[in-house]
């Protein structure tokens, strides 16, 4: 018994710690997010909304082969654009961005303001479902203005040189594979 004992001794021992730190402290996944300007957005993913970058908005375009207007200014070389295709993108990302950016500045106010709610206790279940809806809606006016512009980035390249764009992205090999809308080569 005194062998049981001892084991158990030496378990609480080991484990004990262990277990402590998945408890209440400073093992909170959230620990020094209350010192946030805005609770739900770090300074990166506010830096980031205010200079109208995707932050992954696209990714469902993107990943199926329907490239990004920056992406495409960044391998313009590789890809051989043309003068004119160069524009055309050129502007398509300006677009991008002068709708993005105002998007991304009302999303911050609107979630300064849901968390200003509930910092002066003010929120009610009326406030929070105007603000969470407004939240959502312009969570969804910004992802539709990223992924409309990798539609319409389609229209001014060639079949090769989507192609390619997968290539030098990483998501196919140099004998092809990856085709826009998720299409497979056969």
């Amino acid at each position: 018994m005194s062998h049981m004992l001892a084991t158990l001794v030496l378990s609480i021992i080991l484990i004990g710690p262990s277990l402590a730190q998945h408890g209440h402290g400073s093992g909170s996944p959230y620990a020094g997010l209350e010192r946030r300007a805005v609770k739900a957005l770090s300074s990166d993913e506010i830096a980031d909304l205010r200079a109208g970058r995707g932050m992954g908005l696209a990714l469902a375009a993107e990943l199926n082969g329907y490239p990004g207007p920056v992406h495409v200014l960044e391998h313009a070389g590789s890809l051989a654009l043309s003068g004119e295709q160069r524009a055309r993108v050129q502007a398509l990302y300006e677009a991008m961005r002068a709708e993005a950016i105002p998007l991304g500045e009302r999303l911050i106010g609107e979630e300064t303001h849901l968390d200003r709610l509930f910092a002066e206790r003010t929120v009610t279940a009326d406030s929070l479902a105007r603000a969470t809806a407004g939240i959502g809606a312009t969570q969804a006016a910004l992802r539709q203005a990223h992924l409309k512009y990798h539609l319409a980035t389609m229209d001014v390249l060639t079949p090769a040189q989507i192609e390619r764009y997968g290539v030098l992205r990483g998501y196919a090999g140099e004998a092809g594979g990856h085709q826009p809308g998720g299409r497979a080569k056969h």
